[in-house]
């Protein structure tokens, strides 16, 4: 699911509310959840999961073309890390897949995969 998608299915279940108020709460809420790891904290949404950030050391990386080494720097990754309820759902329905990560009954993939032939 994209922003986009995320944004018309709470219109369509909350028909009273404005579209364009609904995309400002979304991009409110996403934006609150960037600058708290942006200022090095956690975003945590309860059932759902944690938002941190993580530590990268100074390595040495290898170039896959040349072999050569090659510096790579420091950096902070995001990281999530899923709630227990968000867990279990996802594991009670055991979502079958097509070998290539995406679940056989995601209506998205399907669609997906029509349009790619």
């Amino acid at each position: 699911m994209i922003k986009s998608e995320l944004i018309q299915k709470i219109a369509a279940t909350n028909q009273h509310l404005y579209h364009r108020d609904i995309e400002r709460i979304v991009n409110v809420v996403l934006n609150e959840i960037v600058d708290a790891l942006a200022r090095g904290d956690r975003a945590e949404l309860r059932d759902f999961g944690a938002f941190t950030v993580r530590h990268r050391a100074p390595r040495t990386g290898r170039n896959p073309r040349t072999g050569a080494a090659v510096s790579v720097a420091e950096k902070f990754v995001p990281f999530f890390k899923t709630g227990k309820d968000l867990r279990e759902r996802i594991n009670k329905h055991g979502m079958p897949s097509h070998g290539d990560g995406e679940p056989a009954d995601n209506p998205l993939a399907l669609d997906w995969r029509a349009s790619r032939n």
